[in-house]
């Protein structure tokens, strides 16, 4: 398991308030791994989801430390979704 995604799952959960997002959403960051969010909170695998969002590793660290608003990394096509666009609006909420 890489460090960064240990570290990016542990930032996650510091956003993350217990039971706050009942849906599941999985991260795919390139040449990394994934991390997957659910009500649990979010843990370093590649479990099924929701959705996924994909970024690169550059992408996906300026949206968690918030220099880039989830939204515009998906209108820029730094971000690609697939799956259940409502849950992805929910989740980019619930980590603003």
């Amino acid at each position: 398991m890489s460090d960064i995604l240990a570290k990016a799952a542990e930032a996650l959960n510091e956003k993350l308030t217990s039971g706050e997002f009942d849906a599941s959403a999985k991260f795919e960051i390139s040449d990394l791994g994934a991390i997957v969010i659910d009500a649990e909170g979010a843990r370093v695998s590649d479990d099924e989801a929701d959705v996924t969002l994909s970024a690169d590793a550059e992408t996906f660290e300026e949206i968690l430390s918030g220099e880039m608003n989830p939204t515009s990394a998906f209108m820029s096509g730094k971000l690609t979704i697939d799956g259940d666009m409502g849950t992805a609006m929910k989740l980019a909420a619930v980590l603003a």
